[in-house]
């Protein structure tokens, strides 16, 4: 009989009702050698492609998942407990994002003429070879995709390696690039421990490392790429300002708020943790927003109408809980929720925390879950300092009347991305990344594109 452990199966446990749903045995040392070695022939044959073959194949892989959307939507739900609404949304997003790709990227990878005095020079973009991709459970389709699709349209190969609790997701988008035709070896799955990611890293056949998850993790990816002589690309935490200003449409900006904190069950890396209001509306929009999280449908993500579903993970509540009694311990003022649900499910009631000012956990920390910490900014300076006050920088957010001087406040931003007036997206017609310990590198855009290529410079008759 088969003893099935966490340190010899990847496990997906239902964060519903606690029960396991599927387990993956961890693959030796010859299966992973197999993975990379089928990923480096079909490097081979794939760089050599035209980039209007691999945009068709984008085109099918839209179809692909499209066909299959509901068993992979009720995956998603089953694995990491995402409302099944939610869940159709992201592989839908996918669909397109393949469909965008199709159409725009092989522009994005089209030699560029540069004007020199003698001969003629342009810019090449050739692929670098497999790419080793380390993803997280908080979107096990989209997180994927938004990498994979422009890394493989560049003419590079890919490899994941998922989190534990979601590889039903990774076999399924593995079936996906399948039925759509991709040849062997250029989207490849390995379920190993973090030593067979150590080794994959150091493997010759693997060309550059992407990892999106904890600063924890991407300290360890980072520094292992580093040692290997390897680029990598690093999408981390954040704990993202959402700035309100006293001439905002407050009901506007409470609808965002709203959503963007407590979409994804506030599991998001770039959700709106901090909500920094300038304090002539702070009560009025303090009121509303309550308001509006109390009318949030929590219960069974296979339910249409659950809006928040539980954690996926029963060890991140117990952080989530430590994190919040740690605020309120330090004078926050809580006014909804703050506590475990009670029964089997992995629930945490939305929680609203007042009065958080910047000495506190949860200004200081990431706090991955539906929890919102409201904070008071004297006027639009004092936010925009409140907003950099933090060693994150992924995305920010700006309601306000004036879009003139939300422009001027962009450019004082420590972020990757800044939304005025409306809620931070990931969108493939726009880069997505962040500084300082939110991590570097670029997704999505051209730049997702031409991460992972060698800029080849090709000079003709320089005398």
């Amino acid at each position: 009989m088969t003893t099935v452990s966490n340190q010899t199966h990847a496990i997906s446990i239902n964060p519903f009702n606690g029960e396991q749903i599927g387990h993956y045995a961890y693959e030796s040392a010859e299966q992973l050698d197999a993975a990379l070695a089928r990923s480096a022939k079909g490097y081979a044959g794939w760089r050599r492609t035209s980039v209007a073959q691999r945009a068709q194949l984008m085109i099918a892989l839209a179809k692909a998942l499209r066909d299959n959307a509901g068993q992979m939507a009720e995956m998603i739900s089953l694995e990491m407990g995402k409302p099944i609404t939610q869940a159709r949304g992201e592989v839908e997003k996918c669909a397109q994002l393949s469909e965008w790709y199709a159409e725009q990227g092989p522009a994005m990878l089209a030699p560029e003429p540069t004007l020199v005095k003698n001969g003629s020079a342009c810019i090449e973009y050739r692929p670098l070879g497999a790419i080793l991709a380390v993803m997280p459970w908080n979107f096990p389709i989209w997180q994927v995709l938004r990498g994979a699709v422009p890394t493989l349209l560049a003419g590079n190969t890919y490899v994941l390696k998922h989190a534990p609790n979601v590889m039903g997701s990774a076999y399924l988008l593995l079936d996906a690039f399948k039925r759509a035709g991709f040849p062997q070896g250029v989207f490849e799955v390995i379920n190993v421990t973090p030593d067979g990611v150590s080794k994959a890293i150091a493997d010759p056949r693997i060309a550059a490392v992407t990892l999106t998850g904890s600063v924890r993790a991407g300290t360890a990816i980072g520094s292992q790429a580093g040692a290997a002589l390897k680029k990598c690309v690093l999408e981390l935490g954040g704990s993202d300002p959402f700035i309100v200003l006293n001439d905002a449409d407050l009901d506007a900006a409470v609808q965002a708020a709203v959503i963007g904190r407590y979409q994804n069950t506030g599991q998001v890396c770039a959700a709106a943790k901090r909500l920094i209001i300038e304090q002539g509306v702070v009560e009025a929009f303090t009121r509303k927003f309550v308001e509006a999280t109390r009318k949030l449908v929590v219960g069974d993500p296979l339910s249409a109408e659950t809006y928040i579903g539980p954690m996926a993970r029963f060890d991140l509540r117990d952080e989530l809980d430590q994190q919040v009694q740690a605020t309120l311990a330090e004078g926050a003022t809580l006014l909804l929720g703050g506590k475990k649900a009670e029964g089997t499910g992995n629930f945490y009631e939305p929680t609203v925390l007042a009065d958080v000012t910047e000495q506190m956990t949860s200004f200081r920390q990431e706090l991955f879950g539906p929890v919102a910490s409201i904070i008071t900014a004297r006027d639009a300076r004092h936010a925009v300092e409140l907003a950099n006050d933090s060693e994150f920088g992924l995305t920010s957010t700006i309601y306000t009347a004036n879009v003139d001087l939300a422009q001027q406040i962009t450019g004082e931003l420590e972020t990757g991305g800044v939304f005025i007036n409306g809620y931070s997206a990931s969108d493939p017609r726009v880069a997505f990344g962040g500084v300082k310990k939110s991590g570097f590198g670029r997704e999505l855009s051209h730049f997702g594109v031409r991460e992972f290529c060698n800029a080849q410079t090709v000079w003709l008759d320089r005398h």
